[in-house]
């Protein structure tokens, strides 16, 4: 086989054979096919496009080039959850716990975070003591006792995965749905889940800005997992605005353990249970959703939601007093107001200005090597559909450095006032979940 070969056969938009795939991404993961031939391969995809089962075989392919996971160790049936990301985005903080809770293993392997704020490993460190660095055996023994755990992502998971973006990242090429589904959904199988629910967000603050959009990624991302044997499961949410109201790793936490208290944000609530109850679903620890919701809103009034927050925890290391005072997380020095210049009704937030703003405060990285600071961040008063009051806060700034008028002016022009508006929706699509 030869690359340039396959390189015109998908220009002049004709299918791979999984053969020629697996050749491919193993050609290039051991640097045997140069970034330039890899780079016309990857616009010629772009353009071309790929059918469903070159899909499921490019994904097959990177969960191959590199580590697979081994959770059969795990009694029950391991469900993953995914979101394609956005602004306050504290689902995984919330619904590890609770899931776990009602008796569904949740074996989670995070990463940090480039962008607004820290990754899901970022927002935990938050929390003093707390520990991700934990053997495989550990992490195993630690989901069959307490249902839940969370783990860094091992270098070496779909190796083939981190080449490919890195150089479409530099090609224009990134926004492809085939290599955007294959490149989501191989790290979730590489994982080890026996099923996965995914969270596309759709929305200005979202990667998939339009709805259409969104929805051809999800049905993608549903049906390469069921051709490689996960049951999977996509919602489409809605990310006009941030999700929650806390936007900042300690923040963040605060947030979630509000939540599991059963006081947090309405959407991020809303969204944990519906997420939550597909999980539950998959598991098969309930017959329909109904069912399963009851059942996390049951753990979330019992206190038991919030004690399996306080058991994952402690097993890592971390301090568990913080559920009970959440002074003892990381506090910023300075807490400023932003305050409306006009009374009304808020229309729109630019999710993308507050989560830069966070980024510019220290919540998030810049760069690879940026250093972040756990305290700091954002919290919003308002969001679309409310009323405010001239001089009323529309957000409280966490930061560590007085000079902070550049954010302040960024936050107060995110939001639009006018006479009147509605809160968008919530949950737009399910694609292949249950009843």
């Amino acid at each position: 086989m030869r690359m340039v070969d396959l390189i015109e056969k998908k220009r002049n938009g004709l299918s791979h054979t999984k053969a020629e795939i697996d050749f491919i991404i193993q050609g290039y993961t051991r640097n045997e096919i140069p970034d330039y031939q890899m780079s016309a391969w990857a616009m010629a995809v772009f353009f071309q496009e790929m059918n469903e089962e070159e899909r499921a075989n490019l994904t097959d392919a990177i969960v191959q080039s590199g580590d697979v996971i081994d959770l059969r160790a795990i009694a029950g049936i391991k469900v993953d959850k995914h979101s394609t990301g956005g602004v306050g985005d504290t689902t995984t903080l919330v619904l590890a716990p609770l899931v776990a809770s009602v008796g569904v293993p949740v074996a989670k392997m995070s990463g940090r975070g480039l962008g607004h704020t820290g990754g899901t490993i970022d927002k935990l460190e938050a929390i003093p003591g707390f520990s991700v660095e934990i053997t495989n055996k550990e992490f195993i023994d630690l989901v069959n006792k307490n249902k839940v755990a969370v783990i860094g992502q091992t270098e070496n998971l779909t190796p083939a995965d981190k080449k490919l973006y890195g150089l479409r990242d530099v090609t224009a090429t990134v926004n492809s749905i085939p290599l955007i589904a294959s490149s989501i959904m191989s790290k979730k199988i590489a994982s080890g889940a026996d099923a996965i629910v995914l969270d596309v967000k759709t929305g200005a603050g979202a990667f998939m800005k339009e709805f259409d959009k969104a929805k051809e990624l999800a049905e993608s991302m549903v049906k390469i997992g069921r051709d490689l044997g996960r049951e999977t499961t996509a919602i489409i949410s809605d990310m006009s605005q941030p999700l929650g109201f806390a936007i900042g790793n300690s923040l963040e936490i605060a947030e979630a353990i509000d939540t599991l208290k059963g006081k947090g944000p309405e959407d991020l609530t809303e969204l944990c249970l519906t997420l939550g109850s597909h999980m539950v679903v998959l598991a098969k620890k309930a017959n329909n959703l109904a069912e399963a919701r009851e059942m996390l809103e049951g753990a979330i009034g019992s206190g038991k939601a919030l004690q399996q927050f306080k058991v994952f925890v402690e097993a890592q290391k971390g301090d568990p007093s913080i559920v009970d005072n959440l002074n003892h997380l990381p506090q910023a020095k300075y807490k400023v107001k932003v305050e409306a210049d006009v009374s009304g009704y808020v229309s729109s937030i630019v999710a993308d200005k507050i989560g830069t703003g966070a980024m510019m405060l220290g919540a998030g990285r810049a760069t690879k090597t940026s250093t972040i600071d756990l305290a700091v961040g954002i919290v919003l008063h308002k969001k679309i559909g409310d009323a405010v009051e001239k001089g009323e806060a529309l957000a409280t700034l966490h930061a560590n450095n007085e000079n902070i008028n550049e954010i302040i002016e960024r936050v107060k022009e995110s939001y639009s006032i006018t006479n009147k508006a509605e809160a968008p929706r919530l949950i737009y699509d399910v694609i292949g979940g249950g009843v």
